[in-house]
């Protein structure tokens, strides 16, 4: 093995003495452009799982418990909360929170706009951490004092269209099928951001009491509870065993209960992502045929310009096997310099688009408003090492040539 690395290291010494040829060069940036493009579309298909992920987490959870007829509905039935309903979710492997909600539909009514809104009632022990994060103006309202107030949590785009500020008073009517109308008035206490517009045009945060209130429900009547779980990937089973217990295991006092996840209630958001993953793999196989192509017609050349080498050494007793470890130390060289312009190239893009989101999009289709990135080490490290094996496993084919050279015609190949 000594021997064939020192000979294709001499090779290479002495084809970078007298420049490299243009192959070897289209050959070193396939390579860079194509693990670059693989790069970037995972870093895109991971950043797209990530962020909509964790906003779909802010405004419903992981899994949600309430009652099935409610489910798809702006107005959801109210549902009892009691300790042993409480007690029996908690109790379930993979539950780190549990909070309760409730929600209304309504219009938001100004001099300027009328919008319709959900109305969203949250607790003194609700995990506000992404609307903390949102939050770009104002404060967040006062939620769970012992006193009961009216402040509300509106996002930057319904205030730009109400045309209101932080402190405006605003009018909401509530219909039901019925009744007449009433109307309420809410401060505006702050505004957010999550970037997904298509939540950010209709949800308002307040106080629970102002919901129920608002529904004409006891104080202990609520839309339901929602769960946070240890992984997003383990909603779906928990959301089933909660699901199963509900309706066999106990005695609750609403038999419509239910457990729903998230990847259930917005079923075309998250087909949506799944459709990215077979995006994200028709690219990475494209790329690996174009780096694979060009590495081929590469190599080939090489072996084509060290024919008489390879006689003289089929000559003095060289097996094939270590004829052709030249040729693939000689790509493994061209790999291992185009994979250092690649990552460079493919992690200094997303490091631009991830800082100054350069690359904007239509958050109607997109549901964000620039395309997100996310880097790990693990997918990133993976990419790397399975694109080097790759391509070294298909080396193997072009090396094959280096069999068919015959000593006694190709001593004489001049």
């Amino acid at each position: 093995m000594q021997l064939e690395l020192r000979i294709a290291r001499r090779m290479a010494e002495a084809e970078d003495g007298r420049g490299r040829s243009v192959m070897e060069r289209i050959a070193t940036v396939s390579v860079a452009l194509s693990l670059a493009v693989m790069i970037l579309s995972l870093a895109v298909v991971v950043g797209f799982k990530r962020e909509i992920s964790a906003n779909m987490e802010g405004f419903s959870a992981h899994v949600v418990v309430t009652d099935i007829r409610g489910v798809h509905r702006m107005d959801a039935e109210p549902i009892r909360a009691s300790e042993p309903l409480e007690e029996a979710l908690r109790s379930e492997e993979g539950v780190l929170h549990l909070q309760r909600y409730a929600r209304r539909a309504g219009i938001v009514r100004t001099k300027e706009a009328v919008e319709a809104v959900l109305l969203k009632g949250v607790d003194g022990e609700y995990d506000l951490t992404h609307f903390r994060e949102w939050l770009t103006a104002g404060k967040m309202p006062r939620i769970g004092d012992s006193i009961r107030t009216k402040d509300i949590l509106v996002s930057n785009r319904l205030a730009n269209r109400l045309e209101v500020e932080v402190g405006d008073a605003v009018e909401m009517l509530f219909v039901e099928s019925d009744e007449a109308p009433y109307r309420d008035r809410f401060k505006i206490a702050g505004f957010y951001s999550s970037g997904m517009e298509e939540m950010d045009d209709y949800v308002v945060l307040t106080d629970l009491r102002n919901v129920q209130r608002l529904s004409l429900w006891e104080g202990d009547q609520i839309s339901g509870y929602e769960i946070l779980t240890t992984s997003f990937a383990d909603a779906a089973d928990l959301a089933a065993r909660i699901d199963h217990r509900l309706l066999y295991d106990e005695p609750f006092e609403s038999e419509n209960v239910a457990a729903i996840s998230v990847e259930e209630m917005n079923p075309g958001t998250f087909d949506w992502l799944k459709a990215h993953d077979v995006n994200a793999a028709v690219i990475l196989v494209i790329m690996l045929v174009v780096a694979f192509f060009n590495m081929s017609v590469a190599l080939l050349i090489l072996v084509f310009e060290r024919i008489r080498m390879i006689g003289v050494l089929k000559a003095l007793g060289m097996q094939n096997s270590a004829l052709r470890r030249i040729f693939l130390f000689r790509a493994l060289r061209i790999a291992l310099v185009g994979l250092v312009w690649g990552n460079g190239v493919g992690l200094a893009l997303c490091l631009v688009q991830k800082w100054f989101e350069v690359v904007k999009l239509d958050a109607e289709g997109y549901l964000l408003s620039a395309v997100p990135i996310a880097l790990e080490w693990g997918w990133w490290l993976l990419l790397n090492g399975g694109f080097l094996v790759a391509i070294l496993l298909l080396m193997q084919l072009p090396t094959a040539v280096v069999t068919t050279v015959k000593p006694d015609e190709t001593m004489r190949y001049e």
